[in-house]
């Protein structure tokens, strides 16, 4: 027997005094009402009401419990009004990268509390967050994919230093004027022209610092097969230690840094995006399994997550007329 089912019918019925209000204010048909009545009458082993009389009479074993219905009827009320509370003031943890954009995570922090979600952002490795999401201390992720895979496909370029940092102009930043979007470059424009930054008489590359979000082994593996297809060596490519590093020998002109574009505006850099895709970043937006309350991910979490990694809509599948050779050969290995 549903205990509180069925005093929520007997309270409901000496509260209006009639069987047929008293089942419309709880959205129940009467004879349903009328069967809780009678089963709690069963179970309490006394008639609750007097049925010998055309209005409805509560009797004294009635008059006598009816108190202490209301109060657990009260009390179950208040224990589900705390566990909605608890829900929503939980906090969820989102993986997301290390390179977003602070304003663009603040957008889904506001968005979860009008939702009634307290979130929690962490900027972690791809590992971190595919390791968090099994062990639900992560309730939502950004999970690293190949990008011909991915439903969130993110364009990755090269930074490097400003122009103006040459001839010692303004900065685009400072001036407002919109900055020109540069045509896509190749690891194979990083070769030193002949003559130039020639070591032991061999030209040096131009290198290339990669961070932490793209260390994934897949992307890691597509990396070196496109510098060995470039005829660049292994060391060309290097991990960035600290970003603030990174970052100043990059605006110093000493390297070009592997990033999205938001990233490398937002430092001030210049950005051209690399023209092969299958070395672009592919993301899934995830929910923890374990995690009942978060097994579906929001669509309005899904589009703000997008928007804080810059990415784009997915590239078309492997083998598509949009595609180029290379691209095709790099996303197959």
């Amino acid at each position: 027997m549903d205990l509180l089912a069925h005093l929520e019918a007997y309270v409901a019925a000496v509260d209006e005094a009639s069987f047929s209000r008293a089942a419309e204010r709880l959205g129940i048909a009467q004879p349903l009402l009328s069967r809780r009545i009678k089963t709690l009458e069963a179970h309490f082993e006394g008639q609750l009401f007097d049925r010998s009389r055309r209005q409805v009479a509560t009797t004294e074993l009635g008059v006598l419990l009816l108190p202490y219905a209301r109060d657990v009827l009260d009390r179950a009320q208040r224990l589900r009004h705390v566990a909605r509370s608890a829900r929503q003031s939980a906090v969820r943890a989102v993986g997301v990268p290390a390179d977003c954009g602070p304003a663009a995570l603040a957008r889904v922090i506001r968005a979860g509390a009008e939702h009634g979600t307290t979130f929690a952002v962490r900027e972690l490795p791809p590992d971190e967050r595919e390791a968090g999401l099994a062990d639900a201390s992560l309730a939502y992720a950004l999970v690293r994919v190949p990008p011909e895979n991915a439903a969130l496909r993110v364009p990755l370029g090269l930074a490097s230093a400003p122009a103006e940092a040459a001839g010692g102009g303004r900065p685009e930043a400072a001036t407002g004027r919109p900055r020109a979007r540069r045509r896509a470059v190749h690891l194979e424009d990083l070769r030193p022209r002949r003559g130039t930054g020639a070591r032991h008489g061999r030209p040096a590359a131009v290198p290339v610092l990669t961070t932490v979000e793209d260390h994934a082994p897949y992307a890691q593996d597509r990396l070196r097969r496109a510098v060995a297809r470039a005829g660049l060596p292994e060391s060309t490519v290097r991990p960035a230690g600290p970003m603030a590093s990174a970052l100043a020998e990059t605006l110093a002109g000493q390297l070009t840094l592997l990033c999205t574009e938001p990233f490398a505006r937002r430092h001030g850099a210049s950005w051209a995006p690399l023209g092969d895709t299958a070395l672009h970043r592919g993301y899934e937006l995830r929910a923890a399994r374990r995690d009942p309350e978060a097994a579906r991910v929001p669509h309005w979490l899904a589009a703000l997550l997008a928007a804080a990694v810059g990415a784009e809509p997915a590239a078309p599948a492997a083998g598509s007329a949009a595609e180029d050779g290379p691209s095709r050969l790099a996303a197959r290995g």
